[in-house]
């Protein structure tokens, strides 16, 4: 008898299972369970109310037959693995269903504090999974770097934004006054954020759901907390979980998988770790549940899918939950949780990220690293640089910059190249370096027609000064599209349908469209709008379009979407001549201004110098405007066709700006003033090193400066002789420098040719510009037009009328 006993014992201890439920350990000894019949009434109740047939539970549960359903529902035992499997499928309690028999279970009722240190369990599996979380989380791969990356070594705290843009409701007017006093970017409508640190956000919210842009940093949030938590630095008596649901998405489509609990203990916990073990903890709420990107959870079967979550969620509710998601993914609320938008790097932001790629990614010396981020921000804040700097609030974008940057520790003329890439990236490479199939929606656009509608798109906004598109326009823009492109009738009201769903696949998929408020949307950026106008005109140029687009010469907006087409454009000959020609209608149409480009043409005649010719004239026509005006003697465009002038300037050129400046002085005195700019007013008349060989000249402007008064005079007699002799003086030097030099020329422009010469002055700046990103442009026609700017009409070159 004593040897029966003991191999029975032997038995039980061998078949040892213990699970924790309700406070009760359950000493099991055998390896299948069996329905109560009471159990078998609520899991019909449960089953009934899914609505689900035999089959479908049985691939719920990743049975490829319903023989274990059948026998479940009849009360017959089957594998307690398949048996707890269709209880958690059910929504239902293992311990409320199986069969109790004293045969199979012993159980031992203990008080839930020394039933098990639930401190300590946690304790052990932080250690037992901290290998494993490092594994999954603690590297990335970047684009274009070709090895792994340590998190440590890239990561910057992000900040939440806990006012979702797509959730507010307001119209394109309030967000267009938003965003006008903080960008002169119009389709950034932002107003004040309320943000906070995403681990403050972590602790305000126990259950969260964080939406965010393509490339906006989601993953790698979640692999930092992850970490943080598994070494204790943050929520240290918690169980670290990180998910990456399209893994799991993988296992689900495979029906290899079919349970996140399972999928959870088989995948992602090290080994070691128990079932029993792992729902301890989950019971217990001891869990920081990372869930990472549910837009690739979401496919055809977006409910059975969603309600793997749902289930789960609401089983191990007590827990910590996180589940991140792209901005535009459709999915069934998640009771409890609270919605937040990760936001966009600000300056800060991107500085402490360009300190830490030129360190640990370019490997530069901590002393170079300093260096070139500081000066990687500075080149970034540069109004020129503006549209990069709109780039790099996201960090996929970013790291674009930064790789554009790093070799010539400078920008390149024209960011064109980085726009594509920028592009090239959010349409297929991000995607497919993640290894992302893009079938979350019901659209079969092509990424061709996607690119081809998002011309479209760009095209009719821009024209009709639409930064910004309420859905309904939208909607019928791409309606209107997909009508032209059909060869065959078309049911209108199932394009419409089909038009919201290219909407939030664009969003989805790509980023290129944000949803800025409720119903209304934008590009994600100016430039991909200009982009994309510019890939409109390049794709249909013929006469008619190149002249449509040079009729918005005048317009500044239009000038970026110029330079795109011309760096995409070849041939561009016949462009570049119909800009010019339209820079000589200005003048053409303004009789004052066609006399002062006379004089420019006349003065610079006279001068000698070996400079580049149109840049002398340029010189002329800046230093020659009133005063007052934004352009007077700036030499931005001489510089840009002679890089000479950022040195010393020829003797002519010198004495001619010298006099300008001295001349500008007296015209902006005051009696009031006087008595303090006197010394600098006697400092620009001081010429006698450029008056060298210009004798009479000298002395004519020696005569007028002694006519001034003396410093020691005081500041009365100043004051009262500026009031009296002030203007006089003014104009006996205006009248020497027209007499002696051809300069000083009053010429009393009006307020249209003020704008006028603005207008010249922007289109020639656009013109040089142009030429120098042509890369298809005869050598001759290149010299022919830089060389007749700043020329009256008549002066033209055959080739260009």
């Amino acid at each position: 008898m004593f040897a029966i006993a003991l191999g029975f014992l032997y038995k039980l201890v061998y078949n040892l299972y213990i699970l924790y439920n309700n406070g009760q350990i359950v000493v099991m000894a055998k390896r299948s369970l069996q329905a109560s019949a009471e159990g078998i009434r609520k899991a019909k109740q449960a089953f009934k109310r899914k609505g689900w047939t035999q089959e479908y539970l049985a691939a719920e549960v990743g049975l490829e037959t319903r023989q274990s359903i059948w026998k479940f529902f009849t009360g017959k035992p089957i594998d307690r693995h398949v048996f707890n499997d269709i209880c958690f499928a059910l929504e239902l309690e293992t311990a409320e269903i199986y069969q109790q028999s004293v045969e199979n279970y012993l159980y031992l009722e203990c008080d839930e504090d020394s039933l098990l240190d639930i401190n300590f369990l946690v304790q052990k599996l932080r250690s037992l999974h901290h290998e494993k979380i490092h594994s999954q989380c603690s590297t990335l791969h970047l684009l274009d770097i070709a090895r792994p990356i340590s998190l440590n070594d890239i990561y910057i705290d992000v900040n939440i934004n806990e006012d979702i843009y797509s959730k507010r409701w307001l119209d394109i007017q309030d967000l267009q006054k938003v965003g006008s006093h903080k960008t002169n970017n119009p389709i950034i409508a932002q107003r004040d954020q309320k943000l906070i640190g995403g681990l403050e956000a972590l602790q305000k919210y126990s259950k969260m759901i964080l939406l965010g842009k393509l490339g906006s940093g989601k993953t790698t949030f979640l692999q930092s907390v992850a970490l943080s938590c598994a070494q204790g630095i943050f929520q240290p008596n918690y169980l670290p979980i990180f998910v990456n649901l399209k893994d799991f998405a993988e296992d689900v489509k495979d029906f290899r998988q079919l349970s996140l609990f399972k999928y959870i203990l088989d995948h992602v916990m090290n080994f070691g770790i128990t079932e029993g073990e792992l729902k301890a903890v989950l019971s217990h709420g001891r869990a920081l549940i990372l869930l990472d990107s549910l837009n690739e959870f979401i496919s055809n079967n977006h409910e059975k899918n969603i309600n793997k979550i749902h289930s789960f969620i609401q089983k191990f509710y007590k827990n910590k939950i996180v589940i991140t998601c792209r901005n535009g993914a459709s999915y069934s609320n998640f009771h409890g949780f609270t919605e937040v938008e990760i936001a966009d790097f600000d300056t800060t932001k991107i500085t402490a990220f360009a300190n830490k790629w030129f360190l640990n990614i370019a490997n530069n010396s901590p002393e170079k690293s300093r260096f070139l981020a500081h000066k990687f921000v500075q080149k970034i804040e540069l109004q020129e640089n503006h549209r990069l700097l709109e780039l790099a609030n996201r960090p996929a974008l970013l790291i674009l910059c930064c790789l554009a940057f790093q070799s010539a520790t400078d920008f390149p003329f024209h960011h064109f190249d980085i726009y594509k890439q920028a592009l090239d990236m959010l349409l297929i490479r991000y995607d497919d370096v993640k290894g992302i199939q893009n079938n979350q929606t019901v659209t079969n656009l092509s990424l061709l027609h996607k690119i081809k509608l998002l011309s479209h798109i760009a095209a009719i906004s821009f024209h009709q000064r639409d930064y910004l598109l309420t859905e309904t326009k939208l909607q019928q823009v791409i309606t209107e599209y997909l009508v032209h492109q059909s060869n065959a009738m078309t049911d209108t009201d199932a394009l419409e349908l089909e038009s919201t769903a290219i909407i939030k696949t664009i969003e989805l998929q790509h980023g290129l469209l944000v949803e800025r408020a409720k119903g209304i949307y934008s590009f994600s950026h100016l430039i991909f709008q200009e982009y994309f106008i510019a890939r409109e005109i390049v794709a249909n140029a013929n006469h008619q379009t190149l002249q449509e687009l040079v009729s918005h010469l005048s317009e500044q907006r239009w000038h970026q979407v110029f330079l795109l087409v011309v760096w995409m454009l070849q041939p561009v000959d016949d462009l570049l001549k119909l800009i010019k020609e339209k820079i000589d209608n200005i003048v053409v149409g303004n009789r004052k201004l066609h006399h002062f480009m006379q004089w420019v043409e006349h003065k610079s005649a006279q001068v000698g110098y070996v400079y580049h010719p149109a840049s002398v004239r340029a010189f002329y026509f800046s230093i020659a405007l009133p005063p007052e005006h934004p352009l007077a003697c700036n030499q931005d465009l001489a510089i840009s066709l002679e890089h000479q002038f950022t040195g010393s300037l020829s003797i002519d050129l010198a004495l001619d700006l010298a006099l300008t400046n001295a001349l500008t002085i007296s015209m902006t005195m005051t009696a009031d003033i006087f008595f303090a700019r006197l010394s600098t007013l006697n400092l620009a008349l001081d010429l006698k090193h450029l008056l060298v060989n210009q004798v009479s000249l000298n002395n004519s402007l020696q005569n007028i400066r002694n006519q001034l008064p003396s410093f020691s005079q005081g500041r009365e007699y100043l004051k009262a002789w500026w009031l009296a002799n002030g203007q006089t003086w003014t104009e006996e030097l205006r009248d020497m420098m027209i007499n002696e030099r051809k300069i000083g020329l009053n010429w009393q422009f009006g307020k249209q040719d003020l704008q006028d010469l603005q207008q010249y002055w922007d289109a020639s700046k656009l013109l040089i510009d142009c030429l120098k990103l042509a890369r298809d442009i005869s050598p001759t026609l290149c010299y022919e037009l830089e060389t007749s700017l700043f020329l009256a009409k008549q002066h033209q070159l055959n080739v260009i009328t």
